[in-house]
């Protein structure tokens, strides 16, 4: 029986410890793909790249053919790898694992799950996964995870158009309390620019943030992932308000 095809980016770099921990899991049971970023595209969103070219550069680990490097945002990466046909076409579409939790509004700004995206936008169902924590180094439980939900993906399939944000709680896998299937919070931040002087007296900013939580419902990605449990959430790309659609249609707009 052959191997499932599974192509691997991130956001945070080709040599980020997260996609390492997700192409050390799948090794033995997938035929496995990495392409991504050569540098952190954090928060990049899904920017694509059209006036510049796409410098590729083969990654080798252990004198090893790894992955490809790619110098765009993480769409960029899953479009040339399967439009391009850098690599063979993919069963399965994994994003991750990013260094901090992808919900609420992060969900907008996220590079991780705009490469997700892109693999749904080409017709591949797609995982998004991220881990809570800006400082826990090991991957190693959020992996486990994403094991269990590959092999559940592969079995049921998904509705075309869906990908599935996955956020991981820190800490051991044992302290995990189960999966909750969630919905996207509401949580933004309370954002800082702060107006700074360089020695040549040339103006910049630098942004910062603190969360802040909107809304106490438990169905919501950022408060069950915070109890401590591995939240799901199913997206899609379709961003039509339909419960607006007969409002906006009793305003009776007429060119003049």
């Amino acid at each position: 029986m052959s191997k499932p095809k599974i192509l691997l980016t991130n956001d945070d770099g080709i040599n980020a410890p997260g996609i390492l921990a997700l192409a050390d899991i799948f090794a033995d049971s997938a035929d496995v793909y990495v392409v991504a970023p050569i540098s952190e595209m954090s928060a990049m969103g899904h920017a694509i790249t059209i006036s510049d070219p796409l410098k590729v550069t083969e990654i080798f680990r252990d004198d090893t053919h790894f992955g490809w490097g790619i110098g765009g945002t993480p769409a960029d990466c899953v479009k040339l790898a399967i439009n391009g046909k850098l690599v063979p076409r993919p069963e399965l579409v994994i994003s991750g694992i990013n260094q901090g939790a992808n919900v609420g509004v992060d969900i907008i700004y996220s590079g991780t799950v705009s490469a997700a995206y892109e693999g749904t936008i080409l017709d591949i169902p797609a995982m998004a996964i991220s881990l809570d924590s800006f400082s826990q180094k090991d991957f190693s439980a959020a992996a486990k995870v994403a094991k269990i939900m590959v092999d559940r993906m592969l079995d049921a399939g998904l509705p075309k158009g869906t990908l599935l944000n996955v956020n991981v709680p820190a800490g051991d896998y044992e302290s995990f309390k189960g999966f909750c299937i969630t919905r996207q919070g509401s949580g933004t931040y309370q954002e800082k620019l702060e107006r700074r002087e360089d020695p040549r007296k040339r103006i910049y900013y630098w942004l910062s943030g603190t969360r802040v939580y909107k809304d106490s419902d438990p169905d919501l990605d950022e408060n069950a992932v915070r109890s401590g449990c591995v939240s799901i959430t199913p997206l899609h790309y379709e961003l039509t308000n339909h419960n607006f659609l007969e409002s906006l249609r009793s305003w009776n707009l007429e060119l003049r």
